[in-house]
């Protein structure tokens, strides 16, 4: 009886055996019994709902460590944004870096780098790897930045499929290896291994690959020994990642080990209560003074947990000989040239001795380079100045330059912030720039009394004013998440060239003698007053300073404007009011939903005035494909923006990693994630002006094809594109 019990077993488990020896069942061969690995997903599941928040607070000794090889290389590499300062002939690089790190539930870190110590030029740190040493495995996201969906939760666990390796351990309590696969092609997804306990169901290592942006990567964690205080916490990764771009292929491998001084559990499985439910202080991601890091070498030898092998001693060997070789022998005119090189090709950051610091984004970065459906190509630099004084005030100066080849115009900008008061985010801003050109109030006369059945742009020569401003604004906020700011703006607008109207065919110009009216030069001075609430904000203290953090509401904002007439030479009188609603909702599985709502008006007109508005007008300056996402129209042209006194936008947008392409299974793992796009306005001639749009975002670029409609009929097909590499 026994022999055919036997031999029904070995059938059993050849009927369920499949290709390269995986199976969705294993006979566990201490108890002869079946083992399917649905059963042991389930648990596993089960459990992460547990594990995920029970440990509510531990503070940990980290050590990393890492070895970057270059395998080729071109002239490309230095151009890559983000990339570390490459020295002229070294192919290996170390880093080591020591930290305290202090964890409070939810998933939130307090990292401080006590010393670095490496072979680095500037001391980059851990270049475009860091983010994977901060690792959930019971959460939704493998990552903190919802990168990588993890096959241990049950919201993702439709996007993999499991199989069942091998049963390891004792009788009573075996552990079983587990491999998951994801189910179609996607840089979201990861495939790898996992071991879990039967004791409990707490996974005790687990081995994960994949690709995001130019990197591939593999991280290995060992968790802390079963029944141990840190049985629920990796105690050491393995990292290896690889990058390849345009001929250059560089590979680093990573080591951390993590000693852990205090672990504190939720007893009921839910985080501390805060006295504040909207302080996050205590449990925010804190920023390091790079000024208290230690980069002694020496010193850092007694920090270090482990012996370095032979062949990162060997490095640190090598740099000290180039260091001395180039003491020897570096030219002054070779390191000017290189200095110069890299202002080319590096963001740069000057420390003026106490005096503050200067920032500049490299003259050619490609991050900085946009096409939009309506303006065009346009690039912009970035320069910034910045100082913290006494008290976590923060004085910056953020001059900005740009130029549309479209139009062949050049823009800049020079915003200065003293923020005197960190506590209330109490500021005083000044802003001097130049801005669109802009056609007076007159010409709305001529517009608003052509029909709309024969309005084109094309036919009409607008009467352009170059536009000088400078406004000054005081904000404060007056309790948490209102915020009242008071102001004026002064205007100093010029005739961009001489005054003429042409003729549309059978229709004709208005009686009204508009060329008498129009001066070449009109000045106007408005005082603001600006209403920001945005309820239930979130929001954590770095030292003094408070930073807004997120809400689960929208964001309302009401401006108000008053044009006062001979007041420092102004020439005419208005009232603009405008109101704007926004609101991003985070959804499962890395969805979200964007949306924003609005409308303005100028009232009380008095003799020539100009319609510019704020919330709604055309951006001097090219920004990333997120800065406004989805709260622009992209195919609009510019002209229309100044066209009417009045105006109601909205604007829809849907985000998610798998819309359209999910079937398209060969593609799918460059496309991060997919959007669709809705927005409709409504003005004079416009009733109503809609687009709709489908992007795509991948590690390299954004990119996003729009289709516009007026006034019921097919108008314009366009697109948008922006370069996004390395932009995390």
């Amino acid at each position: 009886m026994r022999f055919i019990k036997n031999i029904q077993l070995s059938l059993l488990f050849l009927l369920f055996s499949f290709q390269e020896g995986y199976s969705n069942t294993i006979i566990n061969p201490q108890t002869r019994r079946l083992v399917a690995v649905d059963s042991i997903v389930d648990n596993v599941m089960r459990m992460s709902d547990i594990y995920v928040n029970i440990v509510n607070e531990y503070q940990a000794r980290v050590y990393i460590k890492g070895k970057i090889k270059i395998k080729r290389k071109n002239f490309i590499l230095k151009y890559v944004p983000a990339m570390f300062r490459l020295q002229r002939g070294v192919r290996e690089y170390f880093i080591e870096s020591s930290s305290d790190v202090h964890y409070t539930a939810p998933n939130i870190y307090d990292q401080k780098v006590k010393a670095y110590s490496g072979t680095i030029r500037n001391h980059h740190g851990i270049p475009g790897m860091v983010e994977y040493f901060n690792v959930n495995i019971y959460a939704l996201s493998l990552l903190r930045d919802d990168r990588l969906l993890s096959p241990l939760n049950h919201k993702a666990r439709k996007y993999y499929k499991y199989q069942i390796e091998d049963v390891l351990g004792d009788r009573e309590y075996p552990e079983y290896k587990v491999h998951f696969m994801p189910k179609s092609h996607s840089n979201h997804l990861v495939g790898g291994y996992f071991i879990v306990s039967s004791l409990g169901w707490s996974v005790r290592e687990i081995r994960f690959s994949g690709r995001w942006d130019l990197l591939s990567f593999r991280c290995f964690l060992k968790m802390g020994k079963l029944g141990d205080n840190d049985e629920f916490l990796p105690v050491s990764y393995t990292v290896d990642g690889w990058y390849n771009f345009l001929g250059n292929k560089l590979v680093g491998n990573y080591f951390t080990q993590i000693n852990y001084d205090s672990i504190k559990y939720n007893k009921n499985n839910r985080g501390k209560r805060r006295v504040n439910k909207y302080d996050l202080t205590q449990s925010f991601t804190l920023s390091c003074d790079t000024n208290v890091i230690c980069y002694d070498p020496v010193k850092f030898t007694k920090l270090r947990p482990i012996p370095l092998d032979e062949e990162e001693k060997n490095i640190y060997r090598e740099n000290e000989k180039l260091k001395l070789l180039k003491c020897q022998h570096y030219s002054t005119n070779l390191s000017a040239l290189e200095s110069i090189s890299d202002f080319f090709i590096y963001n740069n950051n000057v420390n003026l001795s106490g005096l503050g610091n200067i920032q500049c984004s490299p003259l050619f970065n490609p991050l900085l380079l946009s096409y939009g459906g309506a303006n065009g190509f346009s690039y912009r630099q970035d320069f910034k100045y910045s100082r913290l004084l006494g008290g976590d005030r923060l004085l910056s100066i953020d001059p900005k330059i740009s130029y549309n080849f479209t139009h062949k115009e050049f823009y800049w900008s020079v915003q200065s912030d003293f923020n005197y008061w960190p506590q209330k985010q109490g500021n005083i801003s000044f802003n001097l720039k130049n801005n669109n050109r802009i056609y007076s109030s007159e010409v709305l006369d001529l517009l608003k009394s052509i029909p709309d059945s024969i309005f084109d742009f094309n036919k009409i020569h607008l009467n352009y004013f170059k536009d000088l401003s400078f406004s000054v604004e005081h904000s404060i906020e007056i309790f948490n998440g209102f915020e009242l700011g008071v102001g004026f703006t002064y205007h100093c607008r010029k005739a961009a060239e001489s005054f003429h109207f042409q003729r549309i065919p059978l229709f004709p110009i208005p009686t009204i003698n508009i060329l008498d009216k129009i001066k070449n030069k009109y000045v106007s001075f408005a005082p603001q007053l600006k209403l920001r609430w945005t309820p239930g904000q979130f929001y954590y203290y770095r030292g003094k300073q408070k930073i807004n953090y997120r809400s689960y509401y929208p964001t309302f904002t009401l401006d108000y404007e008053r044009g006062m007439k001979h007041v420092f030479n102004s020439t005419g009188r208005y009232e603009r009011i405008e109101f704007d609603m926004q609101h991003t909702i985070r959804l499962a599985l890395m969805k979200h939903i964007y949306y924003r709502a609005g409308f303005g008006v100028f009232t009380n007109q008095e003799e020539l005035y100009f319609v510019d508005f704020e919330n709604f007008s055309r951006h001097n300056f090219p920004v990333g494909w997120n800065d406004e996402l989805g709260g622009e129209f992209v195919l609009l042209d510019s002209r229309w923006y100044n066209s009417s006194r009045q105006y109601a936008r909205a604007h829809f947008t849907y985000e998610a990693p798998f819309i359209v392409l999910r079937n398209f299974t060969k593609y799918t793992r460059y496309v991060q994630n997919e959007r669709l796009y809705f927005s409709a306005l409504v003005m004079s001639h416009l009733k109503p002006y809609l687009e709709f749009g489908y992007g795509i975002a991948t590690y390299l670029f954004d990119a996003g094809v729009f289709v516009s409609n007026k006034n019921g009929k097919f108008s314009d097909v366009g697109c948008k594109f922006t370069f996004e590499l390395f932009n995390e």
